[in-house]
């Protein structure tokens, strides 16, 4: 076991230190996001923010100096994979290809819990890397595979929703469950591990078409056993994909029909991709109160699809960005927005700066669930928070010099900024700094710009 402590990418800075200084992304609801300029936050010994108020009126000393950067709410990843760490930039011609060609043969090396103790140290450090502090995951079909995550989540205290895979169809012999042990290993890891620490248990068959209906059934089952528990799984990512499901299960009215009638559609449910969904499906989305993870880098990687904003936005269902690492080509939230924003755009439709980073943070979390005390700055939640520099690159940094709105400054962050620019991560009141990016002190040095 990884401890805090022995953490091999990432430094953890003590607790003594409590207060933050620096402009301050806030806001409650998409209509209020907007940019503080120049605030104070101060945190306990718990983690939890006590009061974000402008820099004016505290009179107390400033731990943390983030003068001329932006404090944002960490980012939330609604959908990835932590086996495909080591597939990631594999080459292959669509989905099926790419499960077949890279993905699979990688899952079955977490039959090994050493590897699989290696991989889920690197992949949450990543997370912590790139700012994000809370991610929904999918693990594989091993219970000791989402062991290791889990662990290697708590030792950091990241806010993390996983599970293990159910798949006992259409997939290798080494990856196929028997379909009553899996539902049996499924209950006793949501025992194990759901709500612990700032962990949660998510009941996750990979798509429909690896499992039988017999599995999904039972997967159901498990849902309205454990109702607090949360439900992931993918939908209408690829149109092969959405034929072959029509295939298998020709008396459903769509691909997402299949897991409704399986009573897996439901609040604290989160579907990947959606792509290929009608306006029946959207409905269905916004009755039950679900949410469809959007996998901007993925779906352009295979090939997969344009996702539809506009009816996103008009059907007024809930959605929150994602990496979908490994098929996605970046952990970074920023390229996630980017690619967002150029895929709206090819469909016709403009995504605000204020809508990406409201759906890769706050409204992200409340996308999915999450507790009302994660996804905000203010007082009473808990201190997940972003430090972004944009001075550590000299274009953005000018940009942002001349950035004169908010729309401007979330704009030009989102489209320019990387992990270069990701000075701090606190993930639940514990700071963390990445070794190879930052320098030793906090102050952020902004340039001098000229017009």
């Amino acid at each position: 076991m990884t401890s805090i402590d022995q953490a091999p990418d990432a430094v953890r800075v003590g607790w003594e230190s409590r207060v933050w200084r620096g402009d301050v992304l806030q806001g409650d609801s998409l209509q209020t996001l907007h940019i503080e300029t120049d605030q104070v936050i101060v945190v306990n010994a718990q983690g939890i923010i006590t009061a974000v108020l402008p820099a004016g009126q505290w009179q107390g000393a400033i731990d943390h100096d983030f003068r001329q950067c932006l404090i944002a709410p960490g980012f939330v990843d609604a959908h990835l994979h932590f086996p495909q760490l080591d597939v990631i930039a594999s080459p292959a011609d669509g989905l099926l290809d790419w499960l077949e060609r890279h993905t699979f043969p990688a899952e079955q090396r977490f039959a090994d819990p050493t590897h699989a103790r290696a991989v889920a140290s690197l992949f949450v450090d990543e997370l912590i890397r790139h700012g994000i502090t809370s991610a929904a995951v999918f693990a594989t079909v091993h219970a000791t595979a989402v062991d290791a995550l889990m662990q290697a989540s708590l030792s950091r205290n990241l806010a993390l929703i996983a599970g293990r895979v159910l798949q006992d169809r259409h997939c290798p012999p080494g990856l196929r469950d028997d379909t009553e042990q899996s539902l049996l290993e499924t209950e006793q890891l949501i025992q194990r591990w759901h709500g612990r620490g700032r962990l949660s248990y998510a009941i996750t068959p990979r798509f429909a078409p690896s499992s039988t209906e017999r599995q999904l059934a039972g997967a159901g089952e498990l849902a309205q056993a454990y109702p607090d528990v949360w439900v992931q799984s993918h939908v209408a990512e690829n149109p092969d994909e959405v034929a072959w499901v029509a295939k298998l299960f020709p008396n459903a009215r769509s691909y997402l029909d299949v897991y409704h009638r399986f009573k897996l559609v439901r609040p604290r449910s989160i579907w990947a991709h959606g792509i290929y969904l009608d306006d029946a499906d959207r409905a269905l989305i916004r009755h039950h109160q679900a949410s469809i993870a959007v996998c901007p880098t993925s779906n352009l990687f295979l090939g997969s699809g344009l996702f539809d904003f506009k009816a996103a936005t008009t059907s007024a269902h809930a959605w929150a960005l994602a990496s979908d690492v490994g098929g996605g080509s970046s952990f970074s939230p920023f390229r996630s927005m980017t690619a967002a924003f150029e895929i709206a755009r090819l469909r016709g439709h403009t995504l605000s700066p204020v809508e990406l980073w409201w759906h890769h943070t706050t409204g992200a979390a409340q996308a999915l669930g999450l507790p009302n005390t994660r996804g905000r700055l203010a007082a009473g939640c808990e201190a997940d928070m972003v430090v972004i520099d944009p001075s550590a690159s000299e274009l953005l940094g000018r940009r942002w010099g001349q950035a004169l709105t908010d729309h401007e400054r979330l704009f030009c962050l989102a489209l320019l900024a990387d992990d270069r620019h990701i000075r701090q991560t606190t993930v639940g009141g514990n700071i963390w700094k990445s070794e190879g990016s930052l320098g030793s002190s906090d102050q952020c040095t902004p340039r001098a710009h000229q017009g």
